[in-house]
């Protein structure tokens, strides 16, 4: 059962749930399997070979069993700074981390467990360190202290290790890199003014969040996940010189697209979002604005590690939730603009520069291709889309953030690099593509009536 539970069970069931009892019901049964005395009844000697606690008896698992707490401890920052140091553990690296967090456990047993348990080197401490109060008081033994000493210098030496790791990894930044950073600490317009302005998983009544004069002339909706989010900030600045107000309507990891998914945190399928999507564009429709401008988290991020089978499938799944979308808005008169998602890397940007630093290789080794980053090809379906509703227009902003084709694309949020000796010239430039907060500014003015037209999209 617990050998099932491993094999079967995987982090995207819900827990807790039913499902933890079949590792857990294995679990009581291997502690039954070891209760009673041979003998207490006919025949229980025979099979009693065949249960777990024989097995469980055997001289190198007791061992294992002796240094399980050791090896509690020390397999988890074993596989971390592995894995900080290579990014795929092969077969034989998984195996090295599993025999150099054994040979620890080992040497960790041996010197402080034991020490610490047997203690002849405590009991020396008591004898040094007794105080007498008084000739008929009995001594006070000092020695349980001083095995908090190592533990409290540890400790310590871990602080002030992090705290100094935190600061020199700030510590060479170059301008252009540092606001990108201080660009991305920074909440959006709308979750500034509100942080409910983004939904969380679990409310399904929209909340319209509103920036702007109240009786301004014109009016935009925002409509999508998080990251429509990110151009709240653009759309507000921008609507603020051309008499216009900004409404949203943001959910986490919600789309505007008519397609229902399974949300990762929950665990289960998103029927939150769902329900919030209906509402929200029944109460856009009957505000009239302007125009509708849509973002969200690109399909292509999902599918990209699937089979061609199941990638198309998925694709042609989330087309047909898109133009349901796009449709309702074009039959109610409402004109629309969707926005390309911003590119991503493959790797977070950060920690994928600083192991190449370490092992003296050149940081490009973190360069994710155009196409893959900007997911070409879900963009090309989702244009498609666009083109085949009535009143929609698309707004790809890529060469905002992406050089030609053969260069490496970076996304915006990914950016925070430490500068290196060798390569500062190439992630300036890079950052400086990255960091076009002003150039994203003027694109969404561009965005926003002019005459009573909608702009041309790309």
């Amino acid at each position: 059962m617990i050998a099932g539970a491993y094999l079967a069970l995987s982090e995207d069931l819900p827990f807790p749930g039913w499902y933890a009892l079949l590792p857990v019901s294995g679990t009581v049964l291997v502690l039954l399997s070891g209760a009673g005395e041979q003998g207490d009844l006919p025949g229980v000697t025979r099979w009693r070979a065949l249960a777990p606690a024989s097995l469980l008896s055997l001289a190198p698992l007791q061992w294992v069993g002796t240094l399980s707490y050791s090896l509690y401890l020390w397999h988890w920052p074993v596989i971390v700074y592995a894995g900080m140091l290579e990014h795929d553990l092969s077969v034989a690296q998984r195996l090295g981390c599993a025999v150099l967090a054994l040979v620890l456990s080992v040497a960790t047993y041996r010197l402080i467990e034991n020490s610490a348990r047997r203690g002849d080197w405590l009991a020396a401490a008591a004898r040094a360190f007794r105080f007498n109060a008084g000739p008929d008081t009995k001594p006070l033994r000092l020695f349980p202290g001083l095995a908090l000493i190592p533990a409290l210098v540890l400790t310590g030496a871990g602080v002030a290790a992090a705290y100094a790791n935190a600061h020199l990894a700030t510590h060479n930044i170059d301008p252009a890199q540092r606001g990108i950073e201080e660009a991305a600490e920074k909440p959006s317009i709308a979750r500034a003014a509100d942080a409910t302005c983004l939904l969380d998983f679990h409310t399904v009544k929209p909340k319209p969040c509103t920036f702007g004069r109240a009786d301004a002339e014109h009016t935009i909706v925002l409509f999508g996940d998080s990251h429509a989010d990110h151009w709240s900030t653009p759309l507000v600045e921008a609507a603020k010189h051309n008499d216009t107000k900004v409404v949203t309507y943001l959910k986490s990891s919600c789309r505007a697209s008519r397609l229902s998914t399974f949300n990762a945190v929950l665990k289960r399928d998103y029927s939150e979002c769902d329900a919030w999507r209906e509402q929200a564009i029944a109460d856009i429709i009957r505000r009239k604005p302007r125009l509708v401008v849509i973002s969200e988290f690109s399909i292509g991020n999902l599918t990209r590690d699937m089979p061609a089978a199941g990638r198309k499938a998925e694709t042609a799944r989330w087309q047909a939730g898109l133009r349901s979308t796009l449709q309702a808005f074009s039959k109610a008169g409402v004109e629309t603009a969707v926005i390309r998602d911003t590119p991503i890397n493959d790797t977070f940007a950060n920690t994928c520069v600083a192991r190449a630093l370490w092992w003296r290789e050149a940081p490009s080794l973190c360069d994710t291709p155009r196409a893959e980053a900007a997911n070409d090809g879900a963009a090309a379906a989702e244009r498609a889309v666009v083109k085949s509703v009535p009143d929609t227009l698309y707004v790809d902003l890529t060469d905002r953030f992406c050089g030609p084709t053969p260069m490496p694309c970076l996304h915006r949020r990914q950016a925070r690099l430490p500068r290196p000796p060798s390569s500062g010239d190439s992630l300036r430039r890079d950052a400086g593509r990255a960091a076009g907060e002003g150039a994203v500014l003027a694109e969404g003015t561009s965005l926003l009536p002019v005459h009573g037209k909608v702009p041309a999209g790309g």
